[in-house]
């Protein structure tokens, strides 16, 4: 998630609850490959903590992935994964991502370059069940493609998160992997909230893994087999808050990241116990790791 997952977040996770698999922010390979490099780079951040780690990119350009393929792999990444999912409607509008189910061949050309790339190095695809109304030619497409991982989620790019995800959809899915692509792993997402559910989902469709996304800012621990999260006191979740806002001020010391990217964890660490949503309040008013750190050390 765009300016929210950064490894910052993904330390905090790994030290609470790790998950098998890590993905990085998604990056504009065509932003990467131009003089606006330096502004994007810090997105392919992460530490020997966040591992196993795929670079999650996104673009236009195929020549640009074959690029940006050669440099994370130089980087130290597990894998890389491209996002022909997001709905938001300025990507779609610019053809990219989720407006690539509707462009074939520029999605096959991308697919090409990454791979040619790649060489034995793994490559991912994210995507959704279809652009406006569900449509498996797509799932059908990329599992031509020879994909080592096809991440797929429930919901066109239209329905945004606005109904259910239809697991239904990407059972099908799965039991075209096993006719066209049985090498191909196949995970599903969409309103997986806990491991538990997480489990029963990939055990009912027969699949290889469960990604979690929107699930994290409910419970911190969503990746442990037993979670505390419930049970944790405001003293444990301030002080993890406290915690949060330290390592963002010493990884992103020349400002890389702006400070009001801190206010979109508000109400997973201040939720659940009495007085919240004013220090909620109080937190949106502040302007810096200092004042949020102070305001919060107040409360313990």
């Amino acid at each position: 998630m765009d300016d929210v997952t950064d490894t910052v977040f993904r330390q905090i996770i790994a030290d609470l609850a790790s998950p098998d698999l890590y993905f990085s922010e998604f990056v504009n390979v065509d932003g990467l490959q131009s003089p606006g490099r330096e502004k994007l780079i810090r997105k392919l951040r992460f530490t020997a903590k966040e591992k196993p780690i795929f670079a999650q990119l996104w673009g236009l350009k195929p020549d640009n992935f074959y690029k940006t393929t050669k440099d994370v792999i130089a980087m130290g990444f597990d894998g890389v994964d491209l996002n022909m999912g997001c709905p938001i409607k300025t990507v779609i509008k610019n053809g990219a991502c989720a407006a690539l189910i509707n462009n074939r061949e520029l999605a096959s050309e991308i697919i090409d370059a990454t791979r040619q790339a790649a060489g034995d190095f793994p490559v991912s695809v994210k995507t959704r069940v279809g652009l406006t109304t569900p449509d498996m030619s797509w799932i059908g497409f990329l599992l031509s493609k020879k994909l080592d991982l096809l991440s797929i989620h429930g919901r066109t790019a239209q329905q945004l998160s606005k109904v259910p995800a239809d697991w239904n959809l990407i059972g099908k899915a799965r039991e075209m992997r096993d006719t066209l692509c049985p090498g191909a792993l196949i995970v599903g997402n969409g309103d997986v909230m806990t491991r538990v559910q997480g489990i029963k989902l990939a055990s009912k469709y027969k699949l290889d893994g469960i990604m979690i996304g929107r699930g994290v800012f409910h419970d911190p621990f969503v990746f442990a087999k037993n979670s505390p999260w419930e049970q944790w006191s405001k003293k444990q979740k301030i002080e993890l808050f406290q915690k949060h806002i330290e390592l963002f001020a010493k990884t992103w010391k020349q400002g890389e990241y702006k400070f009001d990217s801190l206010k979109k964890f508000c109400k997973l660490y201040l939720s659940g116990f009495e007085g919240a949503s004013e220090l909620r309040e109080q937190f949106m008013a502040t302007h810096s790791p200092k004042d949020a750190f102070s305001l919060l050390a107040k409360q313990l």
